[in-house]
């Protein structure tokens, strides 16, 4: 097991300097222009897939980091890049995380590949797990996946929203419901191959923020999947089942569902990309306040700026400290038993909002035009305390395991 520090390894700082400097001369100058576009920006991923970042490998490098610290820093350093870019770049990754968490290891061996394709044939992918009416109410999920045991084959039905890159993914990761009356207990998870008649892109969203990333529906209109496309395998699904049943007649413990494995794992993550953002923000904020003169003097004289600075910093440290919490106690085994990763998304996730919006504030009029980036950053901020589980849900999740009551 490896021990906790909070110093950063020497191959570690080389990654961290290497990302930050891709994000540097490579995000950072098109973050504006693919702002603006609302488009996915093809070009800067296959630039990311070209020196290796946008790649399975990477990630993989990442996330068996054994301090569990690889995927934190490489998200903070992205994201403190662009988010919109970012989220292009590493979007893929939530998908992935699906097929870790409830896949056997030759369905990880065959699809996490075609997620990525290569820096010649660059692919993404696709987790789709939200829907109009099922949100953070996954109990309300629509979408079913009926078995044609004759054919060996699963029909998925249903529409899904809010996925990113949904309608444009190589491989799509479906959650759908395989027996309603277990609620969220009986949820599964689905691998839709490419090109596979029946899936086609519905709305295509117009966001406040991270506009770079490509967010919308996914229509599924009788989409038939073979069997092996059922991540975990028929027999595991049918036992987990059984063993919903059995606890629900006897009112016993809660059962994971299929989404809430793959959240689980990627909050720490979402944290971090939240750190990156407010550390942005901040770093303009603090460049400005010493450049910036009003009265014959620079504005980071006054204590009503630097008092401000000083805040941000500190709850920028304080979230990264969460996160790495967070991310180090997934890695080496142990036991969320107060909810650690909902705490550090939780945490990051306002701090970026906060951060943010005071940076703005800092630049004063320039902070609220498009000529300088917190005012971008601010919309992106946005984001963090809603997707992948909102801050409310965030909180009744520390609430419940604070308690042991099922607070509603």
């Amino acid at each position: 097991m490896a021990e906790f520090t909070l110093e950063l390894n020497d191959d570690q700082k080389q990654v961290r300097d290497w990302l930050h400097g891709f994000a540097a001369d490579v995000i950072r100058p098109a973050a504006s222009e693919w702002d603006e576009r609302e488009e996915t920006p093809w070009p800067v991923i296959q630039e990311a897939a070209k020196v290796g970042i946008y790649s399975l490998d990477f990630y993989a490098q990442q996330f068996f980091d054994p301090t569990g610290l690889g995927i934190p820093m490489a998200m903070e350093e992205l994201f403190w890049g662009d988010a919109g870019i970012a989220l292009s770049i590493v979007g893929t990754g939530l998908a992935a995380v699906g097929v870790l968490a409830n896949g056997t290891e030759e369905q990880i061996g065959t699809w996490i590949p075609q997620m990525y394709g290569d820096a010649d044939d660059v692919k993404v992918a696709a987790f789709c797990s939200s829907e109009p009416d099922a949100g953070s109410d996954v109990a309300s999920m629509r979408t079913r996946a009926v078995y044609d045991q004759a054919k060996d084959e699963w029909v998925l039905n249903g529409t899904k929203t809010w996925a990113t890159n949904g309608g444009i993914a190589n491989v799509h990761v479906v959650v759908a419901v395989v027996d309603p009356e277990l609620g969220s207990k009986g949820h599964a998870s689905f691998i839709v191959p490419p090109d596979t008649p029946g899936l086609s892109q519905g709305q295509k969203f117009k966001k406040h923020g991270i506009r770079a990333s490509h967010t919308a529906e996914v229509v599924l209109e009788d989409v038939r999947v073979p069997g092996h496309c059922l991540l975990g395998g028929k027999d595991k699904l049918d036992q987990r089942l059984a063993r919903a049943r059995e606890r629900a007649a006897s009112g016993g413990e809660r059962v994971k569902n299929a989404a809430m494995a793959t959240f689980e794992a990627s909050r720490p993550a979402v944290g971090a990309m939240a750190v990156g953002t407010a550390r942005a923000a901040y770093e303009v904020a603090l460049d400005y306040a010493k450049t910036r003169t009003q009265f014959g003097r620079p504005i980071i004289d006054n204590q009503g700026i630097a008092f401000q600075l000083a805040d941000m910093r500190t709850q920028i440290d304080a979230a990264r400290l969460l996160v790495w919490r967070a991310s180090w106690m997934a890695t080496t085994g142990k036991p969320f038993t107060s909810a650690e990763g909902s705490m550090s998304k939780l945490y990051a996730s306002e701090t970026a909002k906060k951060v943010t919006a005071q940076a703005v504030q800092i630049l004063g009029g320039n902070g609220f035009t498009r000529e300088y980036p917190v005012e971008r950053m601010h919309r992106d901020a946005a984001i963090y305390t809603i997707f992948e589980g909102t801050s409310e849900i965030q909180r009744l999740v520390i609430a419940r395991t604070l308690s042991g009551m099922p607070i509603r």
